[in-house]
């Protein structure tokens, strides 16, 4: 029996909240130096992060109130249009290349990134998927096969951009999501080996990946080359100390951190606002976590508790990458901090996802 909607988790929204305002004060603080160089104006990318935010809150609060089970006929057709989105980007003329990276699609005096869609629309499409035929999980050919030729393809459109970091966000979320369904352990214990193999190959095949590999490994064999994004960001936060240097008082910033406002934001939050900084953002992510993983444990339905795990787990993975490459746990790659770093595609899609966890929360028992 269905539950009577109640007003949505308010420690969820309150955290997204806390979340987006630091990002959007990093933004202006770690972005003003290079935005008077490039436009002559510090608050360039602040003023377009500030739309996107404001974009994202009205889609969150939209999705909110939207029963999330009326995404289910349209799961289907959100994926199908996720894929040719990701094969127009490279298609040439139509893709939009920044940095080597051909991962935008250009409309007009905007950018999109298609594959922060397809984050969203194959947690909806593998949610329904799952809630229909879990039980056929146990079977590696019927049950899972399908699931992996869909991380296969997804992952292989998005590496071509290339963009090895969101392919490896969006596999983990399925992966996640295929073991709380139900497959079988031994399954999922193969299928993480496999999946290790084909990231070192995928890093082996392609040269400027190893070059990454080898600086994370050693980063002083070459500080002013591949060990360079990483060494920078360190200093950024060995500066920071317990209290930080100050709000606006980054020294990386001055064209020194390459990345700064996007990527490696993490590293001027903690210069400036030190490991207390830090750390609360850090709490915050868990916040979100732990409740979102609450409402998937109490949500009365399938497809909602699968679909509250894939949003959760999909936030949590892209916050862990982020930060394992700002602090130098893990090699270079490509991927923003979730509600922090400067993108607004990325930003708008995942306020959408927000608020459709905040919407599932509503059907939760107390």
């Amino acid at each position: 029996m269905r539950l009577k909607a109640r007003a949505p988790d308010f420690i969820i929204f309150l955290s997204v909240i806390l979340l987006l305002t630091f990002g959007i004060v990093m933004v202006l603080s770690a972005s003003s130096v290079k935005a008077t160089y490039l436009y002559n104006d510090a608050f360039h990318f602040f003023k377009r992060q500030t739309m996107w935010a404001l974009l994202g809150i009205a889609v969150m609060i939209a999705m909110m109130r939207l029963d999330y089970r009326r995404l289910i006929p349209y799961s289907k057709w959100f994926i199908i249009g996720s894929f040719i989105l990701l094969i127009a980007v490279l298609i040439p003329g139509l893709g939009k290349t920044v940095s080597g990276s051909t991962r935008w699609l250009n409309l007009g005096p905007l950018a999109f990134q298609p594959s922060e869609l397809i984050k969203l629309a194959v947690v909806i499409f593998v949610a329904h998927r799952l809630s229909q035929s879990g039980y056929k999980l146990t079977n590696l050919t019927k049950g899972l096969s399908p699931y992996l030729l869909l991380m296969a393809a997804i992952a292989g459109l998005i590496l071509l951009q290339p963009d090895l970091g969101t392919a490896m966000a969006i596999c983990g979320t399925i992966y996640i999501m295929l073991y709380v369904a139900g497959a079988r352990k031994s399954h999922m214990i193969s299928l993480g080996v496999i999946g290790v193999i084909l990231i070192a190959l995928a890093a082996i095949l392609e040269p400027y990946r190893m070059r990454r590999i080898t600086g994370f490994l050693d980063p002083w064999a070459d500080p002013l080359g591949t060990g360079f994004h990483t060494l920078q960001s360190l200093f950024a936060l060995g500066s920071g100390g317990l209290f930080g240097s100050g709000l606006g008082q980054s020294k990386q910033k001055y064209f020194y951190l390459p990345e700064n406002h996007t990527d490696f934001l993490f590293a001027i939050l903690g210069e400036e606002l030190g490991m207390l900084g830090a750390t609360f953002v850090i709490v915050l992510f868990f916040v979100l976590v732990w409740r979102g993983l609450r409402v998937a444990i109490l949500c009365p339905d399938a497809f909602g508790s699968l679909l509250a795990v894939g949003l959760t787990c999909q936030i949590a993975l892209q916050a862990i990458i982020n930060m394992g490459v700002v602090t130098g746990l893990l090699p270079v790659t490509g991927i923003t901090l979730p509600f922090l770093s400067y993108g607004g595609s990325s930003l708008f899609f995942t306020l959408a996802g927000v608020g459709l966890l905040l919407n599932i929360s509503r059907f939760t028992p107390r």
